[in-house]
């Protein structure tokens, strides 16, 4: 007899067996009480008769179950397409490296809404007017964006909130948009007016590794926009290399059937394969919005087959393959030798002369043979495990808005330290929000005192520092340097160009003071009382004495020598007068402490290449009697020498070519570029602090007003 002692037909305890139904608790309706399989489904049909507990669903979990029942109303249909994501996934990392935090989700989600703006009747919804049925058609893509939210007590729940108007927006302005609803998400703070409105969504459960999904269409809907996860196909991701196997993403589009057909849905997921595999310059739109330059994918390797386990000879390189490797190291060497002629450095915008070794294609480089060389063979310091990786972002470094020119020195260790620094951007870090306000207040204060002079003293000489207003802020930035390395002073000299804005900001002379002179007052005893004297000169040839106060409150002295209108010869004067600073005496003997004041030259660019005193001055750097540790060089190039065009004033392509002769490293910045120029200073402070070498920041901007303001 069975164990559990109940009469029973076989079938029907197969049937409880296979229910989880006990016989004990199951009354028989057959001869003699047995039990038929009859009885055992009535008792499971009846469910189990344990006690259970109900729970209202409240708040947005409510409104989610409601949402749900009325789904079930819409007659829906699904299209799927499976696109290869090769093209996203290589933008989207290209992305990452610039520092730019932008998602795979991101680039899908704006993709979806340029593809439904163009299709259109994706965002269509259905609506019963007075019992009639129609087609709502909106003016704008709402795309609703699935969160999915953790509560407090544990429990998740889904929100949706909404992008509105979302294909006219620019990716950043769409990216700040997507973002800022998804923390409101997170953090329980969207309002009523964030979650309506919807006519197309996108939900991304790919994210927890689901391949493909259907979800449920709301009400006021047209569309809604499931993406898979990002992987190999099934069972290749351990050969993808070897087969050339492609990384794959699942899209569904559920659809109103009623307002939506099924090709239209189709042609809907192609647009957005088309648009995330780059056509009609989808992503050089992303870049361009994002400020990041948009540089050519990589081209895939070929695939690599095994020859399985058995021990084999390792392949030696092709010939083709060794002299790509030596084209490699030529290029690597002109674009350290010759990228600024290809960098773009004038803020108007005239293009540069370029040179064809910079280009990998010119010379014979293929993509395809970039990605077979690995990069440590090119003893280079930007990302990438091969050439085809990391030669954007080099070119990127010396042929963007700040170029080097530092392969001229005859000293290998300044050479290698220069391109480490250079290469690993060392000195190119964002500035904190704390700099880029303080940066831009300084240079409003620059341009509110040109402007102000101009309109009040019109026609008087002014010698407006416009076009290189970041002389300025860059001047703060050495003398917080200076101090920061340990120098009580910094002494300067200048010509006449912007000096009345280096005179007011970087020394703190009183505006009224220059502006008394504007208007008839001398000042001559205040300047001929300074220590180095003075002549009673113009005012945009006086010297003066002031204090820069740094951020801890302690202060620096600063000496801005007086300067007649012969423009470069004050050179010597600076270094004459900075290694008197330097210079202590001990019973008679001369000790020289090169930290102890810091000399900052700025030059005009057609004076540094026209006058022989700077070259005379360049000649003492390094000579014992007369060095100071190196010496800050600043070449405020407006691009015009008086009257005179580059072409007419110089026999060489820069107006800072001079130095190379005194193995003088040099940068070359965009005035536009504030950030560049405020590295420019970083790094050229560090050198001078390492090497106790000149170095010297070619600052090229423009001049909008002529040689001084009475020309005008």
């Amino acid at each position: 007899p069975p164990a559990d002692g109940a009469k029973a037909s076989p079938v029907a305890r197969r049937t409880a067996q296979a229910l989880e139904v006990d016989l004990g608790k199951v009354q028989g309706s057959g001869p003699a009480g047995r039990i038929l399989q009859a009885d055992v489904l009535a008792v499971a049909e009846e469910g189990p008769t344990s006690a259970s507990t109900a729970s209202e669903l409240r708040g947005g979990a409510g409104m989610l179950a409601r949402y749900m029942e009325q789904s079930r109303e819409i007659p829906t249909a699904t299209s799927f397409r499976t696109i290869v994501v090769s093209t996203l996934d290589g933008r989207r990392s290209q992305l990452k490296t610039s520092g730019a935090r932008v998602s795979y989700t991101h680039l899908i989600a704006f993709a979806i809404a340029r593809a439904a703006a163009e299709l259109g009747v994706m965002a269509d919804h259905y609506e019963e007017i007075e019992g009639k049925p129609h087609r709502i058609h909106d003016e704008a893509i709402n795309l609703g964006l699935a969160v999915d939210v953790a509560k407090k007590d544990g429990s998740r729940t889904l929100m949706v909130p909404v992008i509105r108007d979302a294909a006219r927006l620019t990716f950043d302005e769409f990216l700040a948009a997507y973002d800022a609803l998804v923390e409101k998400a997170r953090t329980n703070t969207l309002v009523a007016d964030d979650l309506a409105g919807a006519n197309i969504t996108l939900t991304n459960p790919g994210g927890i590794g689901t391949v493909a999904s259907v979800p449920r269409l709301m009400p006021g809907q047209g569309t809604i926009v499931a993406t898979g996860s990002i992987a190999y196909p099934v069972g290749l991701d351990q050969v993808a290399a070897q087969v050339g196997a492609e990384k794959v993403m699942t899209l569904t589009s559920t659809y109103d059937h009623r307002v939506i057909q099924g090709a239209q849905s189709g042609q809907f997921l192609a647009r957005i394969d088309e648009l995330l595999g780059g056509a009609d310059g989808f992503y050089e739109g992303v870049f361009a919005a994002l400020g990041v330059a948009a540089t050519a994918l990589p081209e895939r390797a070929p695939p690599q087959p095994q020859l399985g386990t058995a021990a084999v000879a390792e392949p030696q390189p092709s010939e083709e393959l060794l002299q790509a490797a030596a084209t490699a190291n030529a290029l690597v060497r002109s674009l350290r030798t010759h990228g600024h002629l290809a960098a773009s450095l004038d803020p108007l915008g005239t293009p540069p002369q370029g040179d064809p070794a910079l280009d990998p294609q010119a010379i014979g480089l293929t993509t395809m043979l970039m990605a077979q060389i690995p990069s440590k063979l090119l003893h280079i310091f930007v990302p990438g495990e091969t050439l085809a990786e990391a030669f954007p972002q080099l070119h990127e470094v010396y042929c963007g808005t700040i170029a080097y020119q530092i392969e001229h020195m005859a000293s290998h260790q300044q050479r290698r330290w220069l391109r480490e620094k250079i290469e690993s951007g060392t000195f190119r870090k964002p500035l904190s929000t704390v700099d880029q306000v303080a940066l831009l207040t300084r240079l409003i204060e620059v341009d509110a005192l040109e402007r102000f002079m101009h309109r009040t003293y019109l026609g008087q000489h002014q010698f407006s520092i416009e076009g290189v207003d970041m002389t300025v802020p860059m001047l703060d930035e050495m003398i917080r340097l200076s101090a920061g390395g340990g120098a009580h002073e910094v002494v300067i000299g200048m010509a006449h160009r912007g000096r009345l804005n280096v005179l007011a900001h970087n020394l703190g002379r009183p505006y009224e003071t220059i502006f008394a002179e504007f208007e008839g007052a001398s000042l001559l005893e205040a300047v001929t009382t300074i220590p180095q004297g003075g002549t009673g000169d113009v005012k945009y040839h006086h010297g003066a004495q002031g204090t820069f106060r740094l951020d801890d409150g302690s202060s620096i002295q600063i000496n801005l020598e007086s300067n007649p209108s012969h423009l470069e010869y004050v050179c010597p004067v600076v270094m004459g007068a900075t290694r008197a600073a330097q210079s202590t005496f001990d019973r008679d003997r001369l000790k020289l402490n090169t930290a102890a004041a810091v000399p900052i030259m700025i030059h005009g660019d057609a004076a540094f290449p026209g006058q022989g005193v700077v070259a005379e001055t360049l000649n003492l750097q390094t000579l014992d009697g007369y060095t100071v540790g190196g010496s800050l060089h600043l070449i405020t190039n407006n691009q015009t020498g008086f009257t005179t065009d580059p072409d007419d004033a110089r026999s060489t392509h820069w107006a800072s070519d001079l130095a190379k002769g005194f193995d003088i490293p040099i940068i070359h910045v965009n005035a536009d570029d504030v950030e560049a120029c405020i590295t420019a200073v970083r790094l050229a402070f560090a050198f001078r602090e390492e090497f106790g070498h000149d170095v010297l920041i070619d600052l090229i901007g423009y001049r909008r007003f002529g040689h001084n303001e009475s020309d005008e």
